[in-house]
């Protein structure tokens, strides 16, 4: 199970990577492995759709199995069926880099964490460096 402290120091660690590399303000969001928001944070000066698209990638990540990344890779191949999905999960699902799968060392997914306001590899580079920092597994 992830707690909530881990997805707040998921976040914590990932909104310091962002400061750390110069990159715009972002917002972070972790779900858990039902794709329920555990905690979210907007950094001052992020957009208004940060959140939403965060949810969004690491919603589809979790969905999946697999990294935002991959799903974009995968909807490439197939965009007609990613659009209707999009449209099925009433706009929850964003296959677009930026969010990775939060694993436990064994390798069961608890959750995914996602972020927004960078290039989708800044949004991706801190999810990991997050998840990383909160001692757990990311893919």
């Amino acid at each position: 199970m992830l707690t909530l402290a881990q997805a707040n120091q998921i976040i914590a660690a990932a909104l310091a990577r962002s400061k750390e590399l110069g990159y715009k303000p972002m917002a972070v969001v972790v779900i858990d492995d039902a794709g329920h928001v555990k905690s979210a944070q907007r950094e001052d000066g992020a957009s208004m759709f940060r959140v939403d698209i965060a949810t969004g990638k690491a919603w589809g990540a979790v969905g999946f199995g697999i990294s935002s990344r991959e799903l974009a890779e995968r909807a490439k191949g197939n965009p007609a069926f990613f659009h209707t999905l999009a449209q099925t999960a009433h706009g929850k699902f964003l296959p677009q880099p930026g969010a990775v799968l939060i694993k436990d060392a064994a390798g069961k997914i608890l959750g995914a964490a996602g972020a927004s306001g960078g290039t989708g590899d800044e949004d991706e580079k801190i999810c990991m460096a997050g998840v990383e920092a909160a001692g757990l597994r990311h893919a």
